[in-house]
């Protein structure tokens, strides 16, 4: 591979290989592999006892110190291997940039640890644009459990994005799906004007959560906090489009999104959201495509000749399987444009994948 420039990064407590790991995610990004191809595998560490972490409504409405506690117990039970980044979400739960906006967050019943928002759009033209209420308490909670947990947290993890159900996502929270639906047909021009100020708020998020989170401190590997090693950019709503309606509102609005961030990975959805294969493949910023096929329909590892069809696309994909699975799926894909994500019962397997993964690359 060419030499890639290499950042030294700041100490982590739970990821004493940082540096080496920061490395093979600098050759990932630039498109080149080192002895291996990217491999996360977490596994418990002997003699250390995970405990349940914080649910969204604990986040959003208990105490933030022992959701933060039980991170740390978790970090402290966890075996990083690979590239993996240990890091803390702070999530309220997908709707959460909806709430931000003025929809309420609802919790309980059969949700589990789901959450979702009650739309408050009657007329588009009575709320339009579409605004951060910066003065929301939970938007004001939200900053607040970045600060605390960057101080709490500095030198032992780091702190993951929200979940970013913006674009047409954020419009679906806020209006209601089946009406949303609707007014692609009916008032298209209205989608135009809430677009514009769904784009104009994911900036504005980003921004002030990686100012609350200091973020930029902790240097040029901050995307590395989310759980798929980039910024996880999605349109669950896509499944319910047409490719013309994608590429008029949500492809231009993850191509703005992917501009803000510095690396940009799509959760791709189920089945339904195959439609806009092709527009994903020429979609500008977006490096890695992350498929998830949904209930019945199988595992990464049905699904190779997407996964090949991707990276002959010009983009990554980001895969997950059983130790096994991935070897199978290593003989099929690139390493260059792969990324593995997997768990073992004990480090000692962990890290004999990993020599595998050396040997067979």
């Amino acid at each position: 591979m060419n030499e890639v420039e290499s950042r030294v990064p700041a100490p982590l407590l739970f990821k004493p290989d940082l540096t080496v790991a920061t490395r093979r995610w600098e050759a990932y990004f630039a498109g080149e592999v080192i002895d291996r191809p990217l491999v996360c595998v977490t596994a418990p560490i002997e003699g250390k006892q995970a405990v349940p972490l914080s649910t969204y409504a604990q986040r959003a409405h208990g105490d933030l110190d022992d959701a933060i506690d039980r991170a740390l117990i978790n970090a402290e039970a966890t075996w990083c291997g690979g590239e993996v980044m240990p890091a803390f979400w702070l999530s309220f739960g997908c709707d959460e940039i909806a709430a931000f906006c003025g929809s309420e967050l609802v919790w309980g019943g059969n949700s589990g640890n789901t959450t979702w928002s009650k739309s408050f759009v009657n007329d588009w033209a009575e709320c339009l644009p579409l605004r951060l209420q910066e003065d929301h308490p939970l938007w004001q909670r939200m900053l607040s459990f970045y600060r605390k947990a960057a101080d709490r947290l500095e030198g032992k993890m780091l702190l993951k994005p929200l979940d970013l159900h913006t674009n047409m996502d954020l419009l679906a929270a806020v209006r209601n799906p089946q009406r949303l639906c609707m007014d692609m047909i009916d008032q298209p021009e209205m989608i135009d004007r809430a677009m514009n100020g769904a784009r104009a708020i994911f900036r504005e998020v980003w921004e002030a959560i990686a100012a609350a989170g200091r973020m930029d401190e902790l240097g040029d590997y901050h995307d590395f906090y989310s759980r798929e090693g980039a910024a996880c950019l999605q349109c669950d709503f896509s499944c319910m489009m047409s490719p013309e309606m994608f590429r008029r509102w949500v492809l231009p609005a993850l191509e703005a999104e992917a501009s803000v961030v510095q690396h940009a990975l799509y959760h791709w959805d189920g089945p339904g959201a195959l439609a806009h294969t092709n527009d994903l493949l020429a979609a500008r910023g977006l490096h890695t495509l992350s498929y998830v096929p949904g209930a019945g329909h199988g595992e990464h590892i049905d699904h190779l000749d997407l996964m090949k069809r991707v990276q002959a696309g010009g983009k990554s994909v980001s895969v997950a399987g059983t130790p096994e699975q991935l070897k199978l799926m290593h003989r099929e894909l690139r390493p260059e444009k792969a990324m593995y994500w997997t768990h073992t019962k004990t480090i000692k397997e962990g890290e004999e994948l990993l020599r595998w993964f050396v040997r067979n690359t």
